[in-house]
């Protein structure tokens, strides 16, 4: 898995985002990379993560996830990005 690189080179925990289904999926990550469980805590950092950015697999996901982000409160604070951008 990609590690996500904010420009000040600080890393970042994040969710990856694909479409399933008609469903979105969303996968929490540390920003080591690890992938998280329910409770958000890194075995392999040691710490819990917060993750607020959303990368998404492909521009059809980030469409959904922006729509997310306008319209529903859960999503309040949340920033997208497609996978592969800088």
């Amino acid at each position: 898995m990609t590690e996500i690189v904010e420009k000040n080179k600080s890393f970042r925990d994040y969710y990856s985002a694909r479409l399933e289904n008609g469903s979105l999926e969303m996968i929490p990550h540390c920003a080591c990379g690890n992938t998280l469980n329910e409770d958000y805590f890194c075995e392999q950092c040691g710490r819990k993560c917060h993750c607020h950015l959303i990368v998404c697999d492909n521009e059809t996901t980030m469409a959904t996830v922006n729509e997310y982000i306008r319209k529903s409160s859960q999503f309040t604070g949340f920033k997208a990005k497609l996978s592969g951008e800088g």
